[in-house]
């Protein structure tokens, strides 16, 4: 057949006469997901290279390994969110289950990586406290540091609580008279003590710890939780039991409660926090705040001259302590604070 007749031979084909070969994109997709009704509720206490350790809430003793199911897509899973698991829940060894959803959070402590870097990263989820451990000498207190914890302890919804440890190597009263008019505790340890002010505040909370190394959280955790190591490594023998003492791990308190430890932070980066973030924590400013013109850091002169957060405290509604307080904090933020890098006097 020549190429001629051969055009003229397909003239006469018509749509019905080609077979079509469907493609992989080609079938139908639905948006319809399985309910999982059966799914158990448990609360992320580790996390190893893509996968997480979860206690039933049932039985926070019986620890269970999941994967992130794929339904879930990229959904970020964090310590302390709560989940809900499907598959095998029994934390029999080589067994995994499945998590499937993820609850909403009513906290998140937040950071990034230095006050220029815009990706902000959840460290800890549905936290009620944030334990901010400085030791009050060998090494000497940082008050910058002090400063961006709040400041993320305020901006994630976290309530904050100062523990100063080693206060039988120096005084903890300037610090304390420092942070007097933020109105949050404070709690003051020593080395030879048990910290029986500590557990009483952590009782029946789920607390995130922060600390510089060196400043005795570890000390403190092992003391609020005698068998800390052997949950360490409970929670570590996820995947290949890498140990966990660069990631957050949850631990059970003897008398109820979760204490989270961090050792992983350092230090915050702030980017992702914006002034009016940080005003309101401090209710008795947030209308005069909305008065102020657009762009206030709220930081006062020089910086800020128009700023409207000093109408507070000339008409007595707020103390100039308070005023100064959140003021440090939002300086530290801003990165203005000299001496955020510098030991407390």
């Amino acid at each position: 057949m020549s190429p001629r007749d051969r055009r003229r031979d397909w003239s006469r084909l018509d749509e019905s006469d080609v077979r079509v070969r469907p493609g992989r994109g080609t079938r139908p997709r639905t948006k319809i997901r399985p309910e999982h009704a059966d799914a158990v509720t448990a609360m992320v206490v580790g996390k190893d290279r893509g996968r997480w350790t979860c206690a039933l809430d049932s039985d926070p003793k019986q620890i269970v390994v999941a994967m992130r199911a794929r339904e879930l897509g990229r959904t970020p899973v964090v310590i302390g969110d709560y989940v809900d698991l499907v598959g095998d829940t029994s934390g029999k060894p080589d067994t995994l289950a499945r998590i499937v959803r993820v609850a909403d959070r009513t906290s998140v402590l937040r950071r990034t990586a230095d006050d220029t870097d815009p990706f902000e990263r959840v460290v800890v989820a549905n936290a009620s406290q944030l334990l901010i451990v400085v030791a009050l000498a060998d090494p000497p207190p940082r008050k910058g540091f002090i400063d961006r914890a709040l400041v993320a302890a305020y901006a994630g919804g976290l309530e904050p609580v100062l523990c100063l440890t080693k206060s039988d190597l120096a005084s903890p009263d300037s610090l304390i008279d420092a942070y007097a008019d933020l109105a949050f505790p404070i709690l003051v340890t020593r080395q030879d003590e048990e910290p029986s002010a500590v557990a009483e505040q952590l009782h029946s909370q789920v607390t995130a710890l922060v600390g510089h190394s060196g400043v005795g959280k570890s000390t403190l955790v092992n003391k609020l939780v005698p068998d800390a190591d052997r949950q360490t490594g409970v929670v570590s023998a996820v995947g290949k039991g890498r140990h966990t003492s660069v990631t957050a791990v949850a631990l059970p308190l003897p008398d109820g409660g979760w204490v989270i430890d961090t050792p992983g932070i350092r230090s915050f980066g702030l980017a992702h926090i914006s002034p009016d973030d940080i005003v309101s924590a401090f209710p008795e400013f947030v209308e005069a705040a909305e008065e102020c013109p657009s762009g206030c850091g709220h930081l006062g002169a020089p910086e800020d001259p128009d700023c409207m957060l000093d109408t507070v405290v000339a008409d007595g509604t707020a103390t100039q302590g308070r005023l100064d307080s959140l003021r440090r904090l939002l300086a530290s933020r801003a990165g203005l604070e000299d001496a955020r890098e510098q030991p407390a006097e």
